[in-house]
């Protein structure tokens, strides 16, 4: 299976082409930033394309990452790839940011859970707990950082996200200590994309995974023209 895999969710504009069958991430360009995403994605995305040495054809999916993350970053990326995905007549599957920050630890078939974070701004974090199997422990949320950290109760955990250092300073002193702090801008987009080979495209609908609503609100008289869509 050929998948192309997106990720603009956080601080990262990245592209890759997986090759599942030969087990190879055959293309692959990843740029750090915290803004202009909407500017570099389509450009990296032709990069990869022509480095992979096949049309958008050859694919077999697409596979966007869904959130959480910055409103404005991911719904950038979920354009993309509904819009690549139209053209080229292909399926495109939406898979939780959190969750491809925890799929190469859970890779590594560790006895540690998994809590993955990203930082949500006004000492909130979204995070999610699993087991060294991926099995879900504590299920993804928004919560300030002082409940984030009361996941420490199930023991010695594999820390990861961009918020992973942020909880590691505040790690309680009377808990086990993490056994590994992974603070990483953006997931892995090799993982994102092989994620995406392995999910249900009937239940991984390429669509904003919002814990809260957005930041930003449309005025009130915009409103007042009718009902917004749900997302």
């Amino acid at each position: 299976m050929m998948i192309l895999a997106i990720d603009t969710a956080l601080d990262a504009c990245s592209a890759a082409v997986l090759d599942t069958t030969s087990g190879n991430t055959i293309a692959i360009e990843s740029q750090a930033m915290q803004r202009g995403h909407a500017e570099a994605l389509m450009p990296l995305i032709a990069r990869v394309m022509k480095e992979s040495g096949i049309g958008f054809a050859g694919l077999d999916r697409i596979a966007v990452t869904t959130g959480p993350g910055s409103f404005t970053g991911l719904r950038v990326g979920l354009s993309a790839a509904r819009g690549l995905a139209l053209a080229a007549e292909k399926p495109v599957v939406g898979l939780s940011t959190l969750a491809a920050y925890a799929a190469p630890v859970v890779a590594e078939n560790g006895a540690s859970a998994i809590l993955s974070a990203i930082d949500a701004r006004h000492d909130h974090v979204y995070f999610q707990l699993v087991g060294g199997d991926g099995s879900p422990i504590i299920k993804p949320k928004v919560a300030p950082i002082a409940e984030a950290l009361e996941a420490s109760q199930h023991g010695a955990l594999h820390l990861v996200g961009n918020a992973a250092n942020v909880l590691a300073e505040r790690w309680p002193a009377d808990a086990a200590p993490p056994v590994k702090v992974d603070r990483q801008p953006a997931p892995d987009i090799t993982w994102v994309a092989w994620i995406g080979a392995a999910v249900d495209p009937e239940t991984a609908p390429p669509r904003p995974f919002y814990l809260r609503a957005p930041d930003a609100k449309p005025p009130k008289d915009r409103l007042e023209i009718g009902k917004p869509r749900s997302t």
